[in-house]
């Protein structure tokens, strides 16, 4: 029998959003002030903006995860459950750095599996005593969610693996997909249960919960919403082999901030979403940010941290308990060398120890002497790949300790059980070196912990060095998030085997007064960049990335997970038909400018020739008496001639104005103040050196500019070279009359003093000065350069070329910022409001040329 959650998130996956409300009962929403606690109603659940109230005063975060940080245990009584803080957790941590007044609220699963007959109960308990919201997947989702398409999957592919064939990784699952999605689903409805949406942030954490932004956003497109991705992002060539990438891609971006432990990681989103979306970062005063829709999405690039307070505790009680004194008397004479990794096939244990094998070989003064402690951490998945990894491991271990096991000496010390905070602070004391080859990992905070375990407590018997002088050593792979942040650490290539052994015996080497002086720089960091310095500098950049959320009017488009929020100026709103028709009809003297390409014409048309639907409509508009009509584009004067010679009373502005003519009749004017282009001779050779190094680019001579266009070129390297050469024309061209613009897939170079703004006030101004001031202005455009016509509209008013009555129709196609005050959503929603026009048009007394 199918489920009802499969079935709804079959309607998801069709485009149909199911209303996501609940089955059973509701909770209550926390409040930090007396009053009475209400519920959402099912109107309001369901509305895209919320217009709920707020029941708190001051602010809340919502945390949200795949797992609560709460443990569970079944009673011995095996009636009820006992709960307790999970003092690991890197989640509970998270509030150090939040605002003393702010409260925290957690929504996440268990780790255990809770009958339904106790669902409620437990999720009452939680909420009263831990503020904690468990969301409770069914079992067959949960296998798919979390053991299929999160571990089997994304875990793989995140890792750089891919699958190659049937035996080397999982093939993509549909049904993972699906159990991905309504698991998501599943969270959130728990966090619309108890959610403030006009007052609350809501924080989502990791790989598990990619897709819930689109779903609460769906809900509440105002929400402040931050996400943080703790596994590495894959570059786009490995990202780009995912089935569902561009649905993953746009969940995220309906998030407000995305975090990333390093730059690495964050380029590689960065390029996913410019080639896959087509979107281009901007980097302004050192924030980054991916304009999207009209929202900007920030991007966060800080690594965690550990907790301090909680090692240096910790620290104290192994010393307490005299682990770390039986410890020292168990290797006393020997050099510790220690590994601490999760059991799974990206830690890079084997490599580890075949580079220990590789050292005790090359370096025979080790025999005897050097030590490695591993301590292989349960494997958090399961599989084929794990049972193998783990075989494997042990057969090396087998093998080595039998080449160099003799009397009270064996290489290895293998660990393959599950050791506790406290035993694993004592290990770290006594450790000379700790090792990390990951062949790839988010960011691994085992060297963070060493770092201050070697640093000990004062007046302790942990302390690192009896005589106080605190020393440390790592070997860190160069393929782990916190690599970057410890420079002062031996980087190596653990796939380099021979290397790697080669920087063992460099760290248990090295003199005492240099690990010294590495390890202060490196505890100096790790002190000061803790957990509680993330978490505020993750929550300061969200409160900055949603400061502007109440000032702005949004609304939701698109189905499925092509759903996004568009967020515009208040003022910027959907050009009305009937109302441009009535302002049309009520005017004397009436301006018309159109832009061709992206406004009368689609871009992606590959035949660029007028339709007659087209010479029509602008012939109607033309023949009427009170009506000035331009075409304004950046094409060129001969191909827009010949495409409009029907259109008689026409006036054309080609190459963005520098050629002008007011009808068919007319001779071509030249705007331009400068008619010299021997600069053409400087930057053509320039350009077709970057067409040569460019494949798919090519250039385009006009009369008056040269224009280089890259839209067919591969789309980062385009990218790349366009910036380039800006810069390069820049530089040659510095002391010539031309200015040079980058564009939409375009570099242009054009003499100065001409742009689509200026044609449209000299044509204002002819009007004016002939005594047909313009007292209704239509100004329709699709990109960059007819912002300059829109932004000339507010000067001529100001100047008194236009009149303060004029009614101003500044209009540009498609939902996005601008500087026009309308929109319409495209070229066939111009023509339809253009041809609305032209039936308002009174035709001259000769017939109507069709």
């Amino acid at each position: 029998m199918m489920s009802k959650s499969y079935t709804n998130l079959l309607d998801l996956a069709s485009g149909n959003f199911p209303v996501m409300g609940r089955e059973k009962k509701r909770l209550p929403r926390v409040m930090t002030v007396a009053g009475v606690i209400s519920e959402l109603d099912d109107d309001q659940a369901n509305s895209v903006t919320s217009d709920v109230p707020s029941s708190i005063i001051v602010d809340r975060i919502i945390i949200v995860a795949n797992q609560l940080p709460v443990k569970a245990k079944r009673r011995s009584d095996n009636k009820g459950w006992s709960f307790s803080w999970d003092e690991d957790s890197l989640l509970l941590h998270i509030k150090d750095g939040l605002p003393d007044d702010m409260e925290v609220l957690y929504v996440g699963s268990l780790k255990v599996e809770v009958d339904s007959s106790e669902q409620d109960d437990v999720s009452q308990l939680l909420l009263d005593r831990f503020k904690c919201v468990p969301a409770f997947l069914p079992p067959d989702i949960l296998s798919k969610y979390y053991h299929g398409f999160c571990k089997q999957h994304l875990w793989p592919l995140f890792h750089y693996m891919l699958p190659y064939s049937a035996s080397h990784g999982s093939r993509f699952d549909r049904s993972w997909w699906e159990a991905y999605v309504a698991a998501n689903k599943i969270f959130s409805q728990k966090v619309i249960e108890v959610i403030n949406p006009e007052d609350d942030y809501v924080w989502i954490h990791d790989y598990h919960l990619m897709v819930l932004p689109t779903f609460l956003r769906r809900r509440f497109n105002r929400l402040r919403m931050g996400f943080f991705l703790h596994s590495p992002f894959p570059s786009s060539e490995i990202y780009r082999t995912l089935p569902v990438r561009e649905e993953i891609l746009k969940a995220l971006l309906n998030s407000d901030l995305i975090g990333f432990h390093t730059f690495d990681y964050a380029r590689h989103f960065l390029s996913c979403c410019s080639r896959m979306l087509g979107l281009e970062y901007q980097s302004k005063r050192g924030y980054i940010g991916l304009e999207y829709y009209g929202r900007m999405v920030g991007i966060k690039i800080m690594p965690v941290g550990i907790h301090m307070g909680r090692i240096e505790t910790v620290l104290q009680l192994a010393d307490k308990e005299s682990r770390v004194g039986e410890l020292k008397q168990q290797f006393e004479g020997k050099t510790v060398l220690l590994g601490v990794d999760d059991m799974d096939i990206f830690k890079g244990v084997n490599l580890k120890l075949l580079a220990l094998e590789e050292m005790l070989k090359q370096h025979p003064k080790w025999q005897r002497r050097a030590v490695l402690v591993q301590i292989a951490n349960p494997a958090r998945g399961k599989g084929k790949d794990i049972e193998e990894i783990q075989e494997e491991i042990q057969t090396t271990v087998k093998r080595i300790n039998d080449k160099f096991r003799q009397p009270g000496y064996e290489p290895i010390v293998f660990i393959d059980r599950p050791v506790s905070l406290s035993e694993r602070t004592a290990y770290y004391s006594v450790a000379e070196c700790v090792v990390v080859t990951a062949v790839r990992d988010g960011m691994n905070l085992t060297p963070y912990e060493y770092i201050v375990c070697r640093q000990g407590i004062p007046g302790s018997d942990c302390t690192a060095e009896s005589n106080d002088l605190k020393s440390s050593m790592l070997v860190v792979s160069e393929f782990i998030g916190c690599s970057p942040s410890l420079s002062g650490a031996i980087r190596v290539n653990p796939w380099n085997v021979e290397a790697t052994a080669e920087a063992l015996n460099e760290a248990i080497s090295m003199a005492d007064g240099e690990k010294v002086l590495r390890h202060e720089k490196h505890y100096k960091y790790v002190s000061t960049h803790d957990v509680a310095y993330w978490s505020r500098s993750f929550f300061q950049d969200l409160e900055r990335s949603c400061r502007d959320h109440f000032r702005r009017r949004c609304w939701g488009i698109g189905l499925s997970f092509g759903f996004r929020v568009v967020a515009l100026d208040p003022n910027f709103k959907k050009l009305s038909i009937d109302s441009i028709v009535s302002a049309y009809s009520r005017a004397k003297n009436r301006a018309i400018l159109l832009d061709y390409d992206g406004t009368l014409m689609p871009q992606t048309a590959i035949n660029k020739v007028p339709s007659p639907e087209v010479i029509s409509i602008v012939n109607s508009l033309c023949g009427d008496e009170r009506n000035t009509v331009f075409l304004v584009s950046g094409r060129g004067r001969d191909s827009l001639g010949q495409w409009f010679s029907p259109c008689e009373k026409l006036g054309i502005a080609a190459e963005h104005g520098y050629f002008l003519r007011w009808s068919a009749d007319k001779e071509w004017e030249v705007v331009g103040q400068n008619n010299d282009f021997q600069w053409m001779q400087i930057a053509e050779p320039v350009m077709k050196q970057y067409t040569e190094a460019t494949d798919g680019s090519s250039i385009e001579t006009k009369e008056s500019a040269l224009v280089w266009h890259h839209r067919d070129a591969d789309l980062g390297f385009g990218s790349c070279q366009a910036k380039e050469m800006l810069d390069h024309l820049e530089s040659v061209l510095a002391n010539e009359p031309v200015a040079v613009k980058s564009g939409q897939f375009i570099v242009e170079v054009k003499p100065q003093g001409v742009s689509k703004g200026l044609v449209a006030e000299k044509i204002f101004a002819t009007m004016a000065e002939s005594g047909r001031q313009a007292d209704f202005v239509l100004c329709v455009g699709d990109d960059r350069s007819d912002e300059d016509m829109f932004e000339i509209i507010g000067n001529a008013i100001n100047s008194g070329i236009l009149s303060s009555s004029t009614e101003v129709y500044a209009c540009t196609v498609g939902q996005k910022p601008s500087k026009a005050k309308y929109y319409l959503d495209d070229t066939t929603e111009v023509r339809t409001m253009l041809h609305a026009l032209a039936e308002e048009s009174i035709p001259p007394s000769s017939d109507i040329v069709t």
